[in-house]
């Protein structure tokens, strides 16, 4: 099957990417687009809005840039975002659709690809772009080409890194897509501190178990021909990419959790209003623009001695309170260590 396996995974991911988009998602890319000129060159759309097909609630985008530098004005901006990618923003326009939310983060062509690569540290990337992306805007051919490249890769990361996870036989797994997705969301669920209860996860697989299946077999075939596993797909038995890869994992997830809470801490400034960012992650089933208005009734209804008034804080206690927060994860790893990794 070999090089139809390829061509199978390409031409899925193309079929997802570039199919025709709702005018509300083109009218946020547009205006997103003026926001950060000539530099942008691709915005993707993904998570929860584009499963739905709605455009109530907040839409997610990523906005792959050419370079930081070119992406913004402020200086400050863009060393922010080469030092710990991406930059996540607030977006809210009036239309004829009403008022349409968006959050969308600024990342470069090059940490895109980078990111949908195994060997990172962070999940964010391919944990997200393993499930369906739709491309509301693509420059030129060639970041067509590149786009497309990195989302199919993102694929192929995810059943990478969720295959020696699975429990298995005397070495070997015989091939089932709904847990080895569900693998997949549940670990970067975890990495990323967001409180998903395993009914949500099954959901996202069970949104396209077709989609799932095709893109797992495709991306198993890819990985049997670049010899990281074999993987026999007449009997759906799976063998090999088992270790050290799960040693590693066991190694990156506390990591990880301190590089998400760094860039939860970075996103307080670079989002606005930085508490329904915040608890969005964890209160996922409010709606996301309603955050800010269901935090001020607390604070209006609650008694002065409620605990949840001792999370409000200036600016810099936040900012310290992460700090702390996030050095308790790391506990057990040296400062160089955690340097190098990220």
């Amino acid at each position: 099957m070999g090089e139809s396996a390829r061509d199978d995974l390409d031409a899925l991911i193309e079929s997802e990417l570039f199919r025709p988009a709702a005018p509300p998602e083109t009218l946020l890319t547009t205006e997103i687009c003026q926001r950060h000129g000539s530099a942008v060159a691709a915005v993707l759309f993904y998570g929860y809005c584009l499963r739905r097909r709605t455009s109530e609630g907040v839409l997610d985008f990523y906005v792959l840039v050419d370079s930081y530098r070119a992406a913004y004005s402020s200086r400050l901006l863009a060393w922010a975002n080469a030092a710990l990618p991406p930059n996540v923003f607030y977006l809210e326009i009036e239309s004829e659709f009403g008022t349409l939310r968006s959050k969308y983060a600024v990342i470069s062509m090059r940490d895109f690809a980078n990111g949908a690569r195994p060997g990172g540290l962070r999940s964010g990337i391919w944990a997200r772009f393993c499930q369906p992306a739709l491309a509301l805007q693509v420059r030129d051919p060639s970041a067509r080409d590149a786009v497309a490249g990195a989302v199919s890769e993102a694929v192929v990361t995810g059943v990478a890194r969720a295959r020696p996870l699975l429990p298995t036989n005397a070495g070997s797994v015989r091939f089932d897509a709904e847990r080895l997705w569900q693998q997949v969301f549940r670990e970067t669920y975890s990495a990323e501190l967001r409180p998903e209860d395993p009914e949500t996860i099954r959901k996202l697989y069970r949104a396209d178990p077709k989609r799932y299946d095709r893109a797992a077999r495709a991306a198993l075939a890819r990985l049997q021909r670049c010899g990281r596993l074999r993987f026999d797909e007449s009997s759906g038995v799976i063998a090999g990419l088992q270790t050290p890869a799960s040693r590693r994992w066991s190694v990156r997830r506390p990591l990880a959790k301190l590089a998400y809470v760094a860039q939860l801490l970075k996103t307080t400034a670079t989002f606005g209003d930085w508490l329904p960012y915040a608890l969005h992650h964890h209160l996922p089933y409010l709606p996301y623009h309603s955050l800010g208005r269901v935090h001020r009734r607390l604070l209006a209804e609650l008694p002065q001695n409620a605990p949840y008034r001792a999370t409000v804080r200036d600016g810099v206690g936040i900012l310290q309170s992460l700090w702390r927060n996030a050095a308790s994860v790391s506990r057990g790893f040296s400062g160089g260590r955690v340097a190098k990794e990220l």
